[in-house]
Order: C-alpha cells, then structure tokens, then sequence
C-alpha cells in the first residue's frame, strides 16, 4: 500500500498554481487568494489620537487642587485647536491630540464643572495617546503573495485605503457521484436506495474552503452516463472529485469513462483507515481526484488528501495547516495495520492541555461522528495506543479552510 505521507505530498502537487489574476473589490474578497504582495499605504494610526474618552493636557501644567480651563471640546473627525499653556481640550476616543499636548486624562478621573475642569488624580505622563504608527508603519508588508484572505485582513486592508486588490480567480471545482443506488434528497425512496449524502456534503466542503462548486452531478451505473457528466466537468471545471464506482466490480465504470477523454487513471491503495481507495487522474490537463464511495471515507479523504491540493490549486502559499497534539482519552486500545484516524472531539483541561476523546463508533458507515467530531486523531500503523498517550491530531478548523 502507498504511504499516507507519500500519497499526501502527491496529492498536493498533483494540481498546478494558478497563472491569471483578477480584480476584486474588497466587499467581496473574503475567501479569496491574494495575487500580489501588499504594503502599507499610510501609518497606522495616520495621526497622533486619544485612545479614551477624557482631557489632553500639558503634564507640566498639572498640580494638586488645581484647576484648568476647557478652551474647546473636540470630536473625533473634527481638528482640535493648539493647545494654550495652562488650558486643556476636551477629547472623545479617537480625537486628534492637540499640538502642544502630551498626556491625555480620561474623564473618570477629573471632574468638569462651569468649563473648569479639576484633576483629581495624578495624572501618568503621556498616558492614554495612541501614537502615529504604533500599529503599522508606510512601506511595511501587510500580507504576502498566496495569503487567504479573511475578515482581519480586510480590516486591515480597508484601514489602508485599499478599495480593491488583485487576486486569482476562484478555483471552479466539479463533484461527480456515482451509483443506480443513490437518490437525492427529497425524491422517493425505495429500500433498495439510499440517500445521496456525498454531493452536496463536497460541495459544502469545497465552498467553505474559499472554491466554487460549479457543478454537483449525478451519474447511473452506465459508460454513457458517466462520459456525459464528465464531459461537462472537465469543460467547466479546474478539479473534478468524484465519488465511488473506481474498484474492480462490474459496475466500476468510471477508470474507463476517463480514459476514453484520454486520461490514465492511478489507482492507489494508500495506507490509512478510513479511506484505503483512492484514485488519481488527469485528463484535459486538469486532475481528478476519485474518492472512495462512503461518505465518512470520502470526508477523511477530502480533509488529509484532497484539501492541500485544493489550497495549491488556489495559489496559496501555506498548503499544509497546522498540525495540534492532545493526548488519547480512551479506554479503548488501538492499533491496526494501517494509519487509523480517528473522528474525535478535542476538549481543554483547566491545565490548558488537549484531550482527544473518540466517537464511541468508529465504523466508517457511522456518518453522525462527522458532526460530533472536532477532528481527526493519528494512530501510527503497527503501533499500540491506549489512554493518554499523545498522538497527532488535524483540526477541521484548520484543515478545512
């Protein structure tokens, strides 16, 4: 069998970067894959401001018992006058620090009455200024080249002025189920069908990760059906997923369907517990990736195989996510031939360390553990496992995204 590593890093690679890019207003680039590397436009904050409600004063102006009058009261967008010497100018959070002020003192601690204000207690030099740049500075990198783009980086993209930036189009990925037993959801069922839960389940995983799916297609347990689905996929489509149907049976049609577009398909039998089949592809220079038929297999597949590709595909830089640790709470013990995943749900002590408590069923017909899980816990092939030992494990916040 291939090596999950080996059949992991294959994957990845298996899918070119993108090499056009396009413009993207800022309201609409959550998701998106940055096509260039930016730069602060300005400093950050662009002027010295009050970082609260209060008073700026001169603090060589201060002393016990004695009171200052207000020469202005400033709000935020408006421009304060200069401070006079002996004088102090009412301020709200985020008005300009008046020329000639050097400490601001917030309104709790002084007492304002008949435009007179008394502070009532000693006040820290320079206290409660946020200074011109302290964030960022003109000319500093914000974010590289291959970063996804989430709502703090169009915070901090907005804060710059940037209105729009470049980015690379989105990846258009297709989702071909195979199968006469299937039926959507919402049409009649008979006992010898079941629901179709894999379509709309990668649909759902390929949009949260930032992809299109352009296409959900269904196709029957026929050459001529499986050719019609491909053909619009691979037309439309930088990535086909299908699901099922590349065994050895006799109803495994889809090796042949992809080489009559002229594709070789790679069958592998990779090294992990749920999801040993697993096919790769290529035809009319774009990848396909043949998930094995059950749903909590394919839903493995996509988070450890499938998921770097995608994130290559988009032209990211960072491929593989972050990989956690916890610690096995379990008073089962695991080892098998394979790497086994576990579906788990990690939970934090009072210590702060990580426990990973497995899905009571571990059968990969047992779709309910997908929503229970946080995760997925790394058991090592010919490798004993029981309770409280530390083992691998990839977080579907991180994996998935």
């Amino acid at each position: 069998m291939l090596d999950f590593d080996t059949a992991q890093a294959q994957l990845a690679a298996a899918g070119g970067h993108p090499s056009i890019t396009e413009k993207c207003s800022l309201s609409q680039a959550r998701g998106r894959v940055l096509a260039q590397t930016l730069f602060a436009t300005l400093d950050l904050p662009p002027a010295d401001n009050s970082a609260m409600d209060g008073y700026a004063i001169r603090h060589a102006d201060y002393a016990a018992g004695k009171s200052l009058p207000v020469q202005q009261r400033c709000y935020a967008g408006a421009k304060p006058q200069d401070l006079l010497p002996g004088s102090t100018i009412r301020l709200f959070t985020g008005s300009l620090l008046p020329k000639g002020a050097d400490t601001v003192v917030m309104q709790e601690d002084a007492d304002e009455s008949n435009d007179e204000l008394l502070i009532q207690h000693v006040p820290k030099l320079g206290s409660h200024i946020r200074h011109r740049g302290e964030d960022i500075r003109a000319g500093e990198q914000l974010f590289a080249k291959g970063s996804l783009l989430g709502a703090a980086q169009i915070a901090m993209l907005a804060s710059q002025g940037y209105a729009e930036v470049s980015v690379y189009p989105a990846l258009k990925v297709g989702i071909l189920t195979t199968g006469d037993e299937l039926v959507n959801p919402g049409q009649p069922r008979s006992d010898e069908h079941i629901y179709n839960s894999n379509g709309t389940m990668l649909a759902a995983l390929v949009e949260n990760m930032g992809a299109r799916a352009i296409h959900v297609l269904h196709a029957l347990d026929t050459e001529a059906s499986l050719q019609s689905a491909l053909a619009t996929l691979l037309q439309d489509c930088d990535l086909v997923l299908t699901v099922g149907g590349v065994s050895v049976g006799e109803k495994d049609l889809v090796k042949p369907a992809i080489e009559q577009f002229g594709g070789s398909l790679d069958l592998w039998r990779v090294c992990m517990k749920p999801g040993k089949p697993v096919a790769l592809a290529h035809a009319a220079n774009k990848p396909i990736v043949c998930l094995p038929g059950n749903p909590v297999s394919a839903f493995a597949v996509f988070t450890l195989l499938v998921s770097p590709l995608l994130r290559s595909m988009q032209g990211r830089t960072r491929i593989m996510p972050p990989l956690g640790y916890g610690k096995l709470s379990t008073q089962k013990e695991f080892k098998d031939s394979r790497e086994e995943f576990l579906r788990v749900n990690a939970q934090a002590n009072i210590e702060g360390h990580t426990h990973l408590k497995p899905y009571p069923q571990q059968g990969s017909g047992i779709i309910s553990s997908l929503s229970w899980a946080s995760g997925l816990a790394r058991i090592p092939a010919n490798t004993s496992i029981k309770d409280g030992d530390i083992v691998p494990y990839y977080d579907f916040q991180h994996w998935l995204a």
